[in-house]
């Protein structure tokens, strides 16, 4: 009778390692990834204008088609929250954010990950919208300026 017990304790106790390992390898799988960049100049991530520095760049939805990104200060003092879609990109080695520059104007338009084949792009806000327009008419179709900075 206590081997029956025990080998039902040792049955049910391996049950619930197994499933407290499932749960902790999935929350772990859909933790967001985070990166970091250190951005020379003030830019647009969406309807805001960030300052330059150093920033920290979140996944807030791994599982999504349509990931959310959180581009935050370090000191937590600026931050905005964008929306990205998925773009086949060419495999690139290193991590980067993507600008596009209209002159002193730089907009957030990629960011890419290093050996992925989908980078995520953001719709261009309004304010790019516009200076595209002004700039398309002073310069026969002229296109923005692109910057990359390394992601760490």
């Amino acid at each position: 009778m206590k081997k029956v017990l025990s080998l039902t304790i040792a049955t049910v106790t391996l049950a619930v390692l197994a499933v407290l390992v499932a749960t902790t390898a999935n929350a772990q799988t859909s933790a967001p990834r985070t990166m970091r960049a250190r951005i020379p100049f003030a830019f647009h991530a969406g309807s805001k204008v960030l300052p330059a520095g150093e920033y920290r760049i979140a996944v807030l939805n791994p599982d999504s088609d349509r990931k959310a990104l959180q581009i935050r200060t370090l000191d937590g003092r600026a931050s905005a929250i964008v929306q990205t879609f998925g773009a086949t990109v060419k495999t690139i080695r290193d991590s980067k954010l993507v600008f596009h520059r209209y002159g002193d104007s730089y907009f957030l338009s990629e960011v890419l990950v290093g050996g992925m084949e989908t980078g995520r792009r953001l719709a261009p806000s309004r304010a790019e919208k516009q200076l595209r327009r002004e700039s398309e008419m002073a310069s026969n179709n002229a296109q923005p300026e692109t910057v990359s900075i390394a992601l760490y």
